[in-house]
């Protein structure tokens, strides 16, 4: 029997998708939790981490291009400095 699909609304933002998870993983602790809602709240926090885990690389590249932007203009800026050194 396959598992079925079903379209996930993605959160606001990161904190809430983070909050969302926590509620979730306190069901799922919980021994009341109703088996024929287990799939789907295990389902919703899957889609959730992956969501998060695109956004954490997402901002990772982001930061890595800024800084090496940085790095490079530091460089450039270093170069100049130099050259100015060379015309005394």
């Amino acid at each position: 029997m396959a598992a079925k699909k079903t379209t996930q609304t993605a959160p606001a933002g990161y904190a809430e998708a983070m909050r969302e998870i926590e509620s979730i993983l306190s069901e799922l602790d919980s021994s009341s939790i109703d088996v024929d809602v287990l799939a789907t709240k295990v389902e919703r926090a899957s889609f959730l981490i992956t969501w998060c885990n695109e956004r954490i690389t997402a901002a990772q590249l982001t930061v890595d291009t800024l800084v090496a932007d940085i790095d490079f203009e530091e460089d450039s800026d270093d170069d100049e400095y130099e050259d100015e050194d060379d015309d005394e």
